[in-house]
Formats: structure tokens, C-alpha cells, sequence
């Protein structure tokens, strides 16, 4: 069997320590992050803050995980019951090409409905994703459809080609009404 990538779920605000406990132990980890601007009474300071709370990615080989289930902090690989369920591969390139494009990333609630394009220029050439638009505004939404949560990105719509409609698709000309991207499970 090949390592595959597996969401586990962590402790709050656990994300960062155990993925360098992870890394320390020799497995490939990941753990998407966004900077959110947060104000206190005498100062607005940058955070660092992840993309999936609760969550972080590790690619290992799914009968050999006993050492990151002991992981201080690790609760569960994420499955269907018992069962780890491996993250689709094609997911995991697009969340890491997000990241790495250097695009500004937010949370968003997850969607089942809109239009699925092909980013076809610019920074996030290649990735699929859902189109929605909010407060006048385009976004390209990708997500981790295991864990139910998604990702958006300011884009062009211009630099975009469809690919169709998924099941229970909006219309192209649709202003989107979802809710607020921190009403958040």
C-alpha cells in the first residue's frame, strides 16, 4: 500500500504543535494557514491562523498509524466510522497550490452548489473550483470535501473557464446569498 494523505483531528488550537511533533517524527505534514488582522483596545496585530481549525493533513501509510494516534494532541484520524478515509488527492494539490500561490486565503463555510471552473491564467492556473459571487465580488471556492469545509479566493472572473454545473447548480448570474464566513461548525 503507498501513503496517502489523511485529515486528522486534533485538539483545539493543538494544529501547530502536533504538526512539528509530526515532523519531528519523520512523517510529511501539512497545515494550511491564513493572516487574519485582530484588534485588541490598543493594538491590531497579524495572526497566523489555520485554514481548518481542528485539522492537520499527514500522508503516512494507514496500517502504520499507530505512532500519530499516540501524538499528544491527536484525537483521530478522520474515516467513515473506524475507518480512515485517505484525502483526495487532487484536493490536497489544490488547497496546497492556494497556499503557495501567495492569493490572501479565507475560511469559508462548505458549498455544495455552483459552477465548477478551471482557473486557466495567473498565479492558480489549473485548479477547479466553485464560482460564487459576494458583495459584487468573485470568488473561487475549493474544498476538502471529507472534512466538509472550503477555502476562497478573490479571482478574475475573466481568468476562469466553466466546466459546467454541479448537482443543484445556482445560475451564472445569481448573486449568491451564504452565510457569513464565520459561521463556521
Amino acid at each position: 500500500m503507498s501513503e496517502c494523505w489523511y485529515a486528522l483531528h486534533v485538539k483545539p488550537r493543538f494544529e501547530s504543535y502536533v504538526t512539528n511533533q509530526l515532523s519531528v517524527k519523520g512523517y510529511e505534514t501539512f497545515l494550511p494557514s491564513y493572516i487574519a488582522k485582530r484588534k485588541w483596545s490598543d493594538r491590531v496585530k497579524s495572526l497566523s491562523l489555520p485554514l481548518f481549525p481542528g485539522y492537520v493533513f499527514s500522508r503516512f501509510e494507514v496500517n502504520s498509524r499507530l505512532p500519530i494516534l499516540v501524538t499528544p494532541g491527536v484525537m483521530a484520524v478522520v474515516g467513515t466510522g473506524r475507518i480512515p478515509a485517505p484525502i483526495d488527492e487532487t484536493e490536497m494539490v489544490a488547497i496546497r497550490q492556494l497556499i503557495d500561490s501567495g492569493v490572501p486565503a479565507q475560511r469559508w463555510p462548505y458549498l455544495n452548489c455552483g459552477e465548477m471552473v478551471r482557473v486557466e491564467d495567473g498565479p492558480l492556473e489549473g485548479l477547479t473550483g466553485i464560482v460564487i459571487r459576494l458583495k459584487g465580488v468573485d470568488r473561487l471556492v475549493v474544498s476538502v470535501s471529507l472534512l466538509m469545509r472550503s477555502v476562497s479566493v478573490e479571482i478574475d472572473r475573466n481568468s476562469v473557464k466553466p466546466l459546467g454545473y454541479t448537482k443543484g447548480a445556482i445560475r451564472e448570474h445569481t448573486e449568491l446569498a451564504v452565510a457569513s464566513p464565520y459561521s463556521f461548525k
